[in-house]
């Protein structure tokens, strides 16, 4: 019943809704991805019968990143399936093709009983593995339909989430209660999972942990060669507000570090053309990315400079080249992103104070003390702090990396209870608790 009244809220809003879609599909590059998600598998996935398959689905930029390491270690230990990735967003869906290759990798279908069918179908996975908590009642359903069992990795119920899941908990029961496995967090996570009446919940360990850059990026090689001798601070996925308070601490970092330059590295690609205007304007030397093709690649970086790091699944190897580590989203009250990519490198790692999407992340930093939080107006300060006093960054930085090696493992938990559901895989234990320090 409840899945009834939700298909025709859905209809009656697609019904609404449709003349806008198709004018944003029609003049709105980033919208025309919708038409892929309607149904079908795309010809780029080859022929997705030769192995069985087992679909994981990833929503953006930093599930895909997440779920990197499992998927190699899946393809590692179950030679006789497919691992086929599904994203929503054109951002995840580029960095998946990139990571895992285009022939495996596809759109996820609107949550639309025909659409949700037609790709489940055609796939016929073994397993459906959902990253995080991307639940969607046809999606679940129709796989419950046809026995496949459903697994959450790297579950979480976030602090802005939490209110909206608990209100709605007796309508997610019918979904949640069947999942065949969920690999929460945290304990905290996994005590809200229970209360959204999941079963078979453990605690497996975030798998951001386990995720490792492997190699340098075509920026990082460029960055390293066209900036030799300088000391680059990192400010990575910044969002709109950011850019500007960094730049407004520009001329004291440079007082404090004369041989620095800045690389900035926005969260969203359609953003680009928005902080080239702000660079444009500010009366500081600048460059980008984008632009270092051909003779460009030859010309150097000087202190003083700002680079814009417009592409796309770059940024992760290049904060192994700063000095100090801004970790964006975290000035504004966005929720903050993920200050463990800069922690693999022993990098001094500098938040605002809004980090509630990383929360046990950054407390179990802070506990460390290998992590500094400042606010909008102590970000120069702390910045010219961690560039002028080196042994103090250095120690931070040491102690980050610390903290990032002790909680790995969650990738092995994972693995391990996705082939006890597996029809052919011989039984294995559910995956031991792990800590994740503080939760609070």
């Amino acid at each position: 019943m409840i899945l009834f009244f939700y298909n025709l809220a859905l209809l009656v809003a697609l019904a609404l809704t449709s003349p806008w879609w198709l004018w944003k599909m029609s003049t709105e590059e980033k919208y025309r991805d919708l038409s892929r998600r309607f149904g079908g598998l795309p010809p780029n996935l080859g022929n997705a019968a030769t192995r069985p398959a087992l679909w994981i689905h990833a929503v953006s930029v930093g599930e895909v990143l997440a779920v990197t390491r499992l998927v190699r270690e899946l393809d590692e230990a179950l030679p006789a399936y497919r691992i086929l990735v599904s994203t929503t967003t054109r951002t995840g869906q580029a960095l998946a093709r990139q990571r895992f290759g285009a022939d495996r990798v596809f759109y996820c279908p609107l949550d639309l009983p025909w659409a949700v069918a037609s790709v489940i179908d055609a796939l016929q996975a073994k397993i459906l593995i959902l990253a995080e908590t991307e639940f969607w009642p046809n999606l679940l359903a129709a796989c419950y339909r046809r026995n496949i069992p459903v697994a959450v990795v790297n579950a979480r119920i976030s602090d802005r989430s939490w209110p909206r899941y608990r209100r709605l908990r007796h309508l997610w029961r019918p979904f949640l209660s069947r999942l065949s496995a969920v690999l929460a967090q945290s304990e905290l996570d996994a005590q809200r999972l229970r209360a959204l009446s999941c079963n078979n919940v453990y605690v497996a360990g975030n798998l951001k942990f386990d995720v490792r850059s492997a190699q340098a990026s075509d920026a990082t090689r460029l960055l390293r060669d066209k900036g030799e001798g300088l000391h680059f601070l990192v400010a990575g996925s910044t969002l709109e507000g950011e850019e500007t308070a960094l730049l407004a601490a520009w001329p004291a970092l440079l007082q404090a570090d004369p041989q620095l330059a800045i690389v900035l590295a926005p969260r969203h690609p359609e953003r680009f053309e928005a902080v080239v205007s702000i660079l444009a304007s500010c009366g500081f030397p600048w460059t980008q990315r984008s632009a270092w093709t051909g003779s460009d690649t030859r010309e150097q970086i000087h202190p003083g400079q700002i680079v814009l790091l417009d592409t796309i699944g770059e940024l992760a190897s290049v904060y192994s080249l700063a000095s100090v580590a801004f970790v964006g989203g975290s000035l504004v009250p966005a929720g903050g992103h993920n200050p463990l990519e800069p922690a693999q490198f022993a990098v001094p790692i500098v938040m605002g104070p809004h980090y509630v999407n990383f929360r046990a992340i950054t407390e179990d930093l802070l506990t460390h003390d290998a992590i500094r939080i400042a606010a909008p107006d102590q970000l120069a300060a702390t910045l010219v702090d961690l560039l002028r006093d080196r042994a103090t960054a250095q120690a931070i930085g040491a102690r980050a990396r610390q903290v990032f090696e002790q909680q790995s493992g969650a990738t092995a938990r994972c693995v391990a209870a996705i082939r006890s559901l597996l029809p052919d895989g011989a039984p294995v234990p559910h995956p031991e608790p792990v800590s994740l320090g503080r939760d609070r």
